[in-house]
């Protein structure tokens, strides 16, 4: 009866549409790398960016995050890959699942801060529009782990358990009556996060509107928000994991991220928003090329520096409302 009364899990991940595999992870994560794009320009573009900056800069930071998110996972669980019976070839199958989002945020990171520079933008007024579009990417990510049956909690009869099937990799285990396999029903910490992320991202757009955060305030709540769930959730998963004295790895990272994140806001309160320049514009209107001599600082800021106090500054551009 609890069964019937679960949340269903699908017993198929993976459609072959031909000799081409169409796997729903990959789309869950091309989905949420859509809606953040889209939800990012919008921030950026209302707070004075350049039309096409969010995307030039997502060409760098995708690759770099999904390679670092691999990585992250690989080091973290590297059983399946390195140790007995496994198979170091794996490591390389992005396709069958396997991210880890604090590689993929740190990579993801590096890539952005090389496009920033290429393109004279302040990473840290960039990573203020990306944060709520990223909680929202993590959330669509998460629902390619219920397409794979996989980060789950423990066993738990509420009303909202996650049903979940015998996995093979790509589909369900079928039984001797021709039935997918049920090992019971689970807490569905996939659907906690995703819950979590939703919740931290209108948290983050809340407060960006409300205090005008900039110098990278935004995406130090996003981080500081995300941490404080990841760590109760992951301390419901039952899925195998790399331990430190019987602790899950990752809520030794959420504990430790957020930590420092928290730290960034109070030693950042109280600064102004920067004031976003269209650079892209300005160096066409100068005739200069597209990456040439970047360094030129984008975002004057008064008071930044006290030679400058009686310096006239730019005034702000009217900009939309921002989501």
């Amino acid at each position: 009866m609890s069964i019937l009364a679960a949340i269903p899990s699908p017993t198929q991940g993976v459609w072959e549409l031909g000799p081409l595999p169409i796997r729903a992870y990959a789309l869950c994560i091309i989905a949420g790398i859509i809606a953040a794009v889209w939800l990012t320009d919008r921030r950026w573009r209302a707070r004075g960016g350049a039309e096409g900056d969010v995307l030039d800069i997502a060409v760098w930071a995708v690759p770099f995050g999904i390679i670092g998110g691999r990585l992250y996972h690989v080091i973290s669980s590297p059983r399946p890959y390195f140790g007995e019976g496994g198979d170091p070839v794996r490591a390389f199958a992005i396709w069958e699942g396997g991210l880890g989002i604090w590689g993929a945020i740190a990579l993801g990171g590096v890539g952005a801060w090389i496009a920033c520079r290429r393109r004279g933008i302040p990473l840290p007024a960039f990573a203020d529009a990306i944060a709520p579009g990223l909680l929202v990417a993590q959330a669509i990510g998460r629902l390619g782990n219920w397409f794979n049956n996989e980060l789950y909690g423990g066993p738990t009869d509420l009303p909202w358990g996650l049903t979940i099937h015998d996995w093979n990799g790509t589909g369900a285990v079928l039984g001797a009556d021709g039935q997918p396999v049920v090992l019971g029903t689970f807490h569905p910490t996939f659907l906690y996060e995703l819950l979590w992320n939703l919740a931290a991202a209108a948290l983050v757009i809340w407060a960006d509107r409300r205090f005008r955060l900039g110098h990278g305030r935004a995406f130090a709540l996003y981080v500081a928000s995300y941490c404080a769930g990841r760590l109760w959730i992951e301390l419901l998963r039952s899925d195998p994991a790399e331990t430190f004295f019987g602790v899950r790895l990752n809520v030794f990272t959420a504990v430790v991220v957020g930590l420092l994140a928290v730290a960034y806001l109070v030693w950042q309160r109280g600064r102004p928003r920067e004031v976003i320049t269209r650079g892209r514009d300005q160096r066409e209107a100068a005739g200069t090329r597209p990456g040439a001599a970047d360094a030129a600082p984008a975002v004057p800021v008064r008071g930044a520096d006290p030679a400058d106090e009686e310096a006239p500054v730019e005034a702000e551009p009217q900009r939309r409302e921002e989501p």
